[in-house]
C-alpha cells in the first residue's frame, strides 16, 4: 500500500531531512586518512541525538550501528568497526534519522585523500544520475520513466547500476512502498502522486551490476570486487515539481 502524504506529514518530514541534511554538513572533511569508521558512527550518532533526533539505523531488524560505512567494493550495509580509511578509497555513508516519528534516509560518497580519475567519476555520477532524473520526472509520470533516466545516464557513462537493490517509500516507515528501482522502462511502475515521499538512490558499480552478500549477513560487495557508490536523497512529490529534502 502506498502511504500518500498529508500537508503536515510533509512538515514533519521536512523537518526530518532538515536534521540529516545538517548532519551531513558536519561530516564535510571528515571522512579523511586515518578515521576509524567507528569514529564516524559515534560522531553521526551523537549528533543526531543532540538534535533530539534518533538515529534510525541503530537495532533496525538487528543492525548493530547508528550508520551503514560502505568502503570501495562494498555497495551498502557496511558496519562500521575499527577499519582506518586510508588515501585512495571512496566511503559511502548511509545515515537515516527518525523525528516525532518520522523518518529521512540519505547516503554520500565521499573520497579519501587523493582517489584515482575514475573512482572520482564513479562518485560524481552516480551523484548527477539522481539529479539528472529528477529533471526528467514530475508528478503525473511513471515510476519507471525515473527508473530509466537513472539507468540511462548511468550507461552512458559506462557504469552500471545494482538491480538487487532499490530504493522506497518512507514516511512513518523507515521503507514504504512503492520500491523504487534503479533501472527500467519508461511508462512502467506505479504513476506518481501528489503526497508521495521516495528514497531515491542509485547504487553504481565500476563494471558489473552483480552484488554478493557477505558472511555478516549485512554487508553487499560487488562480485568482481571492483568499486562502487552510492547517492541518496529524501524526495517529497507536489503539485508539480520534486522537491529534494535532504539536499
Amino acid at each position: 500500500m502506498i502511504n500518500l502524504k498529508s500537508q503536515r506529514e510533509y512538515t514533519l518530514l521536512k523537518e526530518s531531512a532538515t536534521i540529516l541534511k545538517e548532519v551531513f554538513d558536519s561530516l564535510q572533511g571528515f571522512c579523511e586518512p586515518g578515521i576509524r569508521t567507528i569514529d564516524i558512527d559515534r560522531k553521526v550518532e551523537a549528533l543526531i541525538r543532540k538534535k533530539n533526533a534518533l538515529p534510525a539505523f541503530k537495532n533496525y531488524n538487528g543492525f548493530p550501528a547508528s550508520i551503514c560505512v560502505s568502503i570501495n567494493e562494498e555497495v551498502v550495509h557496511g558496519i562500521p568497526s575499527e577499519r582506518v580509511l586510508c588515501d585512495g578509497d571512496i566511503v559511502s555513508i548511509d545515515i537515516g534519522v527518525k523525528v516525532q516519528g518520522y523518518y529521512a534516509d540519505a547516503a554520500r560518497t565521499y573520497p579519501v585523500g587523493t582517489v584515482s580519475e575514475n573512482a572520482q567519476q564513479l562518485i560524481t555520477v552516480t551523484r548527477a544520475s539522481l539529479f539528472y532524473a529528477l529533471e526528467h520526472i514530475r508528478t503525473g509520470m511513471h515510476l519507471g520513466n525515473l527508473s530509466h533516466a537513472v539507468q540511462s545516464f548511468v550507461e552512458r557513462n559506462n557504469f552500471s547500476v545494482v538491480r538487487e537493490y532499490v530504493g522506497h517509500g518512507i514516511g512513518q516507515e523507515l521503507h514504504e512502498d512503492p520500491q523504487v528501482p534503479n533501472f527500467g522502462k519508461p511508462g512502467a511502475g506505479v504513476i506518481i502522486q501528489e503526497g508521495l515521499c521516495l528514497a531515491i538512490e542509485p547504487m553504481v558499480n565500476e563494471r558489473d551490476w552483480r552484488t554478493e552478500l557477505l558472511d555478516n549477513k549485512w554487508t553487499v560487495v560487488t562480485k568482481d570486487r571492483k568499486l562502487s557508490a552510492h547517492h541518496e536523497e529524501t524526495i517529497f512529490f507536489g503539485a508539480e515539481n520534486p522537491e529534494i529534502l535532504t539536499a
